[in-house]
């Protein structure tokens, strides 16, 4: 994906390789209604279709908030598997630090306007990566407890990547990947980190 990101340098534009079943990011979309169909008909009992029915609302609300919050992208998925649902969400956000700011966490909560609900996560890591188009970059992983409206508070498996705009020591875009399928968390992550390690910037002259 392609979108324009115009900042104080040169106008550029970032790619991020997001598998083929990430293009509907709409979960209120025809091809969503299907799968949701699908998830219902397979589940064994009320319980289980009542958490069907919470987990693609919150997917509504994640890409609502998203488009609140300024995202420069915003892509989702819902598939079923043998194993049963899953969900995952992804997005990309323009942050700049203050001047004489360093990049923290609660200044980045701050300029994303995502703060969790509560305590930091007990299983927060902040560390870095590799991203072959970009090189050395801040990482964090953790079980967030994010607050999408004012009644819906969601526990999400979730990673930001900060990516350094070229020619802009205080400016990022911060690729977030998130997921309700806290079962899942080590497969999760192997898949949000190959999905982070696509990301580069190109220039508008160059040809994509």
């Amino acid at each position: 994906m392609t979108p324009d990101h115009d900042r104080s340098g040169p106008a550029r534009r970032f790619l991020l390789d997001i598998p083929d079943q990430w293009q509907q990011a709409d979960l209120s979309g025809v091809a969503m209604a299907r799968v949701r169909a699908r998830a219902l008909a397979a589940a064994a009992t009320p319980g289980e279709q009542a958490r069907i029915n919470d987990m693609f609302r919150q997917g509504r609300e994640l890409a609502a908030a998203a488009r609140r919050h300024g995202a420069l992208l915003a892509v989702g998925t819902a598939d079923m598997y043998p194993d049963g649902l899953f969900l995952a969400y992804g997005m990309v956000f323009a942050v700049s630090m203050p001047a004489g700011q360093e990049l923290t966490l609660p200044v980045l909560s701050a300029q994303l306007g995502t703060a969790t609900a509560g305590e930091v996560p007990a299983d927060r890591v902040v560390t870095t990566a590799e991203v072959p188009h970009v090189g050395t970059v801040a990482r964090v992983t953790g079980t967030e407890t994010a607050r999408v409206t004012a009644d819906l508070s969601v526990k999400l498996l979730t990673m930001h990547t900060m990516m350094p705009v070229p020619g802009g020591d205080q400016d990022f875009l911060v690729v977030t990947l998130v997921s309700p399928n806290l079962p899942l968390k080590s497969e999760v992550y192997d898949l949000f980190d190959a999905v982070s390690s696509t990301f580069r910037f190109v220039e508008d002259s160059v040809a994509v």
